[in-house]
């Protein structure tokens, strides 16, 4: 199948699911829903999945509302980083769960470095950000040397070390870190060079760290479609065998990838912690590296629809929150529409007609091709 069928099959595999998604999403709001008739129900059913699919964007009164807008750019923001993270281990075959951790042992790593060390400027917001990415690129060491050297499972490993991270950071916050004069659990403020200004002041807390997400998907696709070691690990994962055979280092990339993509992770949790927050009080994984998950699957594995995928992820998220407050509809609806994408998007079977027909069509267009080919040649 060419390129450009290959493309149009994705797609379309991701509207299907995510359409079968909202259907099942329906199905359950109708059932819980409350009403004395069946179309009492049905008529509830209606202006709560109206809450879930056009509250995000637009007022009550019909009106476009650029601070829900905002709203839901800043949700891709966390998800975007996680997802680019999830993108480049899976591409390699590596199902390495470690960005849900990742993510909140960047942030924490970052915002230690906003409270505790004196660097003037905003030098102090790159150096923090940095510290947090790179934290969690040498603790994604654990389970990649672990896979390539001995053949652990990097899923059963990363799953594990997420709560070893989360039960660590919570007893450093307990026992060293926390603010005791507060009534919660958080640190001392960030120093005020550290806070990542905002890209509108409207409540929203869309930072400028949007545009440093959309700028590392612009890298990681080029990393992953132009470069020797992008090759490699898209290879990798498709024929880890023929890697192996034509020379590859492929413990080195089963590595890289991972270590790449825990990077990401912290990159992404040090940017939510400081253009979303003040203090650091997470005391429970954030749900970020879950997501991230649905949006890399969703993505197929390409960087470069990360940011779409990701918007769309956000967007049913902040649904489910106004539905969950306007309509006495659980939010974690979400949750149930991600298991269902997970489902149609693991299914081998799932539109597999539809992508025989596409194939069928692209040999027919490549014999149509050469056969146009000859006929000019022999003239």
């Amino acid at each position: 199948m060419n390129k450009k069928n290959n493309t149009k099959f994705t797609i379309i595999r991701a509207i299907a699911a995510m359409a079968i998604a909202l259907l099942v999403a329906f199905l359950l709001v109708f059932l819980s829903s409350e009403g004395a008739t069946l179309g009492e129900r049905f008529n509830a059913s209606i202006a709560a999945m109206r809450e879930m699919l056009i509250s995000p964007l637009f007022k009550k009164s019909g009106k476009f509302s650029t601070k829900n807008f905002s709203d839901v750019l800043a949700g891709t923001i966390p998800i975007m980083f996680t997802g680019l993270a999830t993108c480049i281990m899976f591409a390699a075959n590596q199902f390495n769960l470690g960005a849900e951790g990742g993510i909140m042992l960047g942030a924490f790593v970052t915002a230690v470095v906003a409270i505790y060390v004196p660097i003037p400027g905003p030098l102090l917001m790159i150096v923090a950000v940095l510290c947090g990415a790179l934290a969690v690129a040498v603790i994604m060491l654990i389970p990649a040397v672990l896979k390539a050297k001995l053949g652990v499972s990097e899923m059963v490993n990363s799953l594990m070390l997420n709560y070893v991270i989360m039960y660590f950071l919570n007893f450093l916050m307990n026992s060293y870190l926390a603010d005791t004069s507060k009534g919660i659990t958080q640190t001392y403020p960030f120093r005020e060079n550290a806070q990542i200004p905002q890209m509108i002041e409207n409540g929203s807390r869309l930072s400028w760290g949007f545009v440093v997400g959309i700028i590392m998907v612009i890298l990681c696709w080029f990393f992953m479609y132009r470069t020797r070691w992008g090759y490699g690990i898209r290879m990798t994962g498709i024929n880890q065998p023929f890697v192996m055979y034509s020379g590859m280092n492929v413990a080195l990339i089963v590595i890289l990838a991972q270590v790449l993509g825990g990077f990401l992770a912290g990159m992404g949790g040090g940017i939510e912690m400081l253009g979303r927050y003040n203090v650091y009080n997470w005391s429970a994984l954030p749900g970020y590296g879950w997501t991230g998950i649905t949006v890399a699957i969703l993505a197929g594995n390409n960087p470069i629809y990360v940011p779409f995928a990701a918007f769309f992820m956000s967007y049913l998220t902040r649904g489910c929150t106004l539905m969950s407050t306007n309509a006495n509809v659980p939010s974690q609806l979400i949750s149930i529409i991600q298991a269902v994408i997970f489902i149609f998007f693991a299914a081998q079977q799932f539109l597999a007609g539809y992508r025989q027909k596409l194939v069928v069509k692209s040999a027919q267009e490549e014999l149509a091709a050469k056969a146009a080919a000859g006929e000019r040649s022999d003239r």
